[in-house]
């Protein structure tokens, strides 16, 4: 233990005395374990971590497979949402599970002490606490009475964030009221922290019972209609039961119930009846991470930590670097305590102390940069989800542990490797400073760390040009319509109490309001918003056009104001836009896209005056279609174009289509951003419990769009740039020593006739051949890697030769860069010193 404490201390004045080896080391490894770490904790929050509930091992999430009817609102697989009567029948006929509990995720408005503000609300059936095996911070949770009938019991459990977040903790909260658009509900308790969802990733504030929807999502209630598909189910087994054998057990009611959805619809085709039940089948996935949600998210966090896997191992090969080159430096001292009468066991120790005091303090560095970094991704990677996951900054332990350990196994590796090589040195060759002699084998193995570095440089040089060229392609993608001087937000009438009949007046007195602004050319509105990740769609039957059988007749179905098209600078290409005459009574008239125009018609000079209706069977198509507009991009700017209609949101029979709030468009005569302030006044004059959700700018919201690709390329970017930067320390350090070690070779050289070029040219060949083996290194992982990313790519091939060309030529700048202060020293050696040096 003294030898120890010996080595600690001497090891610390070592560092002290050698500071810039000291700091570039640290920060290195502060930078590999910091990335890797931060990035790690939100893949693991992400898809990796457990519900904290009991036994969460035996949660189920319910899937099915085969045909399907009806409509289906999701936010992800649709074959993981179900009716609410299909979730009734499930919970009490089946003989596998012990429990059964629904959820749905929607927006509310939420007034307390006269201040709204737009929420994430959770619908949950009764038995949700109780299956999962939740106790509450505060007060009491649901229980199955809670949630008996519809409206007959308006009350909610708070979130313990929210319940920090907005009450501060009060626990006088309990029993006390607030408003939910619009309707009292009282606060039964609070979640206990930690939980935050059945569903991965969301971060819901207030949990309301189920049969409570009618008041959560006002005009869309849903809660008996079997075709209407909405919510996720989670299970839990029967103790002893496995999963396979709860599926076995379950299958046969799966059957017997869509069996008897299908009498039920009278649909008898055979078609229909072998994809709706004959290959349909109920599936009971791993629930213990909760309902799988968010792929685009996981999908951007793959893509970033298997870079930061790379800019691990780059700074563990760099640090490995710089200690090897350290304790070839070191070799008159190895010697010297030779000579002394020093154990080989004693220099090891001494060399892995070392080590290990450089892994703690990097790894402590990194473990502060990760919260740091954390902080920084999370609202880049989620963007416009920031709010609504339940994402922090806070690392996991077994992160923590696992990089950690790895950064001191790999600094303490390459620590020993050379203690191990040296033997017995000549003490008197040794004394001499001749370390050729006594370093023995480690000059390869320094070599071999700068040819890797040189090797994964190279592929993070690639990738970044890859993931650069995707955005710039997408950024100056033509979607169809002009964003410039373009304001958006959205207006949810539900949010402020509104009925559903009073919503169409409302969004009209805000479009004549807004118009009359200063500086506001014109306004408009839509109820599926533009670049959005939103969609509306509907099965349509278009007179004189034969469907084939099973055939796809899903279009993107959006209503709209009048002069839509022209705010939104969307080119007509024949016929007329919808305009103010076109309101309820009045003839129904529609305008489609191009792409709608050539798959039904042909033509698109054969689509004026043609008709199509909504739904299929025995229906009439009643609506006109008076014009035609250039396709657009609409879920996304990666999307492809959907046929789509545009339908005048006055013409609407439903009112519950166009009352789950509607997307405001206004175009301006000057900045967008002079205007914000005007509007939000605007409203707030015409009603102050409205709450303008998201208001910004269309340059933002398509930024917004691209927020992943943008996230992938910057920090691709950036682990490129520190990865080169480590790159060309790396081949710095190791020319810089073998150079000085050859002081003598080039004076002896130089005396003999030897010219700067000829010294310069001997100094960048081995330049050039540690570049060439990295490169040669590096060339065929690249192939392999570039692959893996080619769907994430847009307008770009993976194996694109120009990018290829661009990452070797700037790998070889790096090195060439590296290598020009050695060179430099190296070809001003004056002979007479050089034939002195020892």
């Amino acid at each position: 233990m003294p030898t120890v404490i010996e080595d600690f201390r001497y090891g610390l004045r070592l560092l002290r005395k050698s500071p810039a080896f000291t700091a570039v080391a640290v920060l290195t490894l502060a930078l590999g374990i910091g990335a890797n770490t931060a990035i790690y904790s939100l893949l693991d929050q992400a898809m990796l971590r457990l519900l904290p509930v009991i036994a969460p091992n035996q949660l189920v999430v319910l899937r099915f497979s085969g045909g399907d009817s009806g409509s289906t609102r999701s936010r992800g697989d649709n074959t993981t949402y179900f009716s609410y009567p299909m979730y009734r029948d499930l919970r009490d006929r089946n003989s596998v599970l012990s429990g059964l509990i629904a959820t749905d995720l929607a927006q509310v408005g939420v007034q307390w002490h006269n201040q709204p503000e737009l929420a994430d609300a959770e619908l949950v059936s009764g038995n949700y606490f109780d299956v999962l095996g939740l106790r509450p911070a505060l007060g009491r949770l649901f229980v199955a009475s809670d949630d008996v009938a519809q409206e007959a019991n308006p009350v909610v459990v708070l979130s313990f964030n929210y319940w920090q977040q907005r009450f501060g903790l009060d626990p006088t909260i309990v029993n006390q009221s607030i408003s939910i658009n619009g309707h009292p509900f009282t606060i039964l308790g609070v979640v206990r922290p930690g939980f935050h969802s059945a569903v991965a990733g969301d971060n819901p504030a207030i949990f309301a019972p189920m049969m409570m929807k009618p008041e959560v999502t006002p005009a869309w209630n849903d809660l008996e209609d079997r075709r209407s598909k909405w919510l996720n189910i989670v299970g839990r087994l029967k103790p002893g039961l496995t999963p396979e054998q709860a599926q076995a057990g379950i299958d046969p009611l799966w059957h017997s119930l869509r069996a008897e959805e299908l009498q039920q619809q009278g649909r008898s085709s055979p078609q229909f009846r072998d994809a709706f039940l004959t290959h349909s089948h109920l599936f009971l996935d791993d629930g213990s991470k909760g309902v799988p949600r968010h792929g685009t998210i996981s999908r951007t966090l793959l893509t970033v930590m298997a870079m930061a896997g790379l800019m691990a191992l780059m700074s563990c090969t760099n640090v490995a670097s710089l200690l090897l080159v350290r304790v070839a430096r070191r070799t008159r001292e190895t010697s010297v305590r030779y000579a002394l009468g020093a154990q080989r066991r004693r220099l090891v120790q001494q060399l892995l102390t070392e080590s290990l005091l450089l892994g703690l303090v990097g790894g402590a560095a990194g473990i502060l940069l990760a919260r740091q970094i954390a902080a920084l991704l999370i609202p880049t990677i989620l963007a416009d989800n920031v709010h609504h996951l339940a994402f922090t900054t806070s690392p996991n332990l077994r992160v923590l542990a696992f990089n950690f350990g790895l950064a001191l196994f790999v600094t303490m590796l390459f620590s020993l490797a050379p203690a191990l090589q040296i033997r017995r040195p000549d003490v008197t060759q040794a004394l001499k400073q001749q370390a050729a002699v006594v370093a023995g084998g480690s000059i390869y193995l320094r070599r071999a760390t700068v040819a890797a570095q040189i090797g994964i440089s190279l592929l993070l040089l690639l990738g970044a040009g890859l993931f650069v060229r995707t955005l710039r392609n997408l950024k100056t993608l033509d979607v169809g319509f002009i964003s410039d001087r373009l304001l958006t937000f959205t207006i949810d009438p539900n949010f402020a109490g509104y009925r559903s009949d009073q919503t169409i007046a409302l969004y009209q007195q805000v479009l004549e309001k807004l118009s009359r602004l200063p500086g506001v050319r014109s306004a408009t509105l839509t109820n599926d918003p533009e670049v959005a990740n939103n969609n509306w769609a509907s099965n349509i039957t278009v007179a004189g056009y034969h469907a084939a059988e099973n055939e796809d007749m899903n279009v993107e179905w959006a209503r709209v104001s009048a002069r839509y098209f022209s705010t939104m600078r969307m080119p007509l290409l024949a016929g007329r836009e919808i305009e103010e005459r076109d309101h309820a009574g009045a003839h129904k008239v529609a305008v489609v896209n191009e792409t709608f125009a050539r798959r039904y018609f042909g033509e698109p000079q054969n689509t004026l005056g043609r008709y199509f209706c909504s739904g299929s069977g025995d229906v009439k198509p009643d609506i006109e279609i008076v014009g035609i507009v250039k396709d657009a991009k609409h879920t996304g700017v990666r999307s492809n174009i959907r046929r789509t209609v545009f339908t005048p949101y006055l013409q609407e029979k439903r009112l519950g289509d166009v009352s789950f709030g509607m997307t405001f468009y206004v175009r301006t005569w000057q900045s967008p951003e002079n205007a914000e302030a005007s509007i939000r006044y605007a409203m707030h004059e015409l009603d102050s419990n409205l709450v303008l959700d998201r208001l910004l700018t269309m340059d933002e919201q398509i930024d917004d769009n691209l927020s992943g690709e943008r996230t992938v390329a910057f920090l691709s970017s950036s682990f490129a740039g520190l990865g080169a930067l480590m790159t060309a320390i790396g081949i710095y350090g190791v020319l810089a020593f073998s150079t000085a070690q050859r002081t003598r070779e080039i004076g002896i050289r130089v005396a003999l006739g030897a010219t700067r070029g000829s010294v310069l040219r001997m100094i960048l060949s081995e330049v050039a051949w540690l570049a060439g083996i990295g490169i040669a290194t590096g060339l065929p992982l690249s192939f392999l890697l570039t692959r893996t990313i080619r769907n994430q790519l847009f307008g770009v091939s993976s194996s694109d030769p120009l990018m290829l060309a661009a990452a070797i030529a700037g790998i070889s700048i790096v090195a060439c860069a590296a290598a020009a202060l050695p060179a430099r020293r190296a070809t001003e050696v004056d002979p007479m010193v050089a034939l002195r040096y020892e």
